[in-house]
């Protein structure tokens, strides 16, 4: 089973930047594709970007242009680069391994003045 550890989640200004990261345990980091979701409360879980093995991208129009999905395989670590940070952003972020199915603990971002 993947261990999945997320952090960086804060309270941030609207505008403001944040830079999410994911730390996988296990040997499948590599040659999965990693994502990140959010979910508000009393809402479902929604996609928010995700990377494949070669680095190809896709992201939830929602946040195109203001966040950015990286990965570093050597370190097993998945980032998300925030910018432009609006209160609707607000949520508990989750990082997830989409070939295993396994996800984090979750970390939140509350975006508010």
């Amino acid at each position: 089973q993947v261990q999945l550890v997320e952090s960086g989640g804060a309270l941030v200004q609207p505008g403001g930047s944040l830079r999410l990261s994911c730390v996988s345990s296990g040997n499948s980091f590599s040659g999965s594709t990693m994502g990140w979701y959010r979910q508000i409360p009393e809402k479902g879980r929604e996609f928010v970007a995700h990377i494949s093995a070669s680095g190809i991208t896709k992201y939830a129009d929602s946040v195109k242009g203001r966040f950015t999905i990286s990965r570093e395989n050597a370190k097993k670590v998945v980032y998300l680069e925030m910018n432009q940070l609006k209160p609707e952003d607000t949520a508990v972020y989750y990082c997830t391994n989409l070939v295993f199915g396994d996800w984090g603990q979750g970390t939140q971002v509350t975006v508010s003045s």
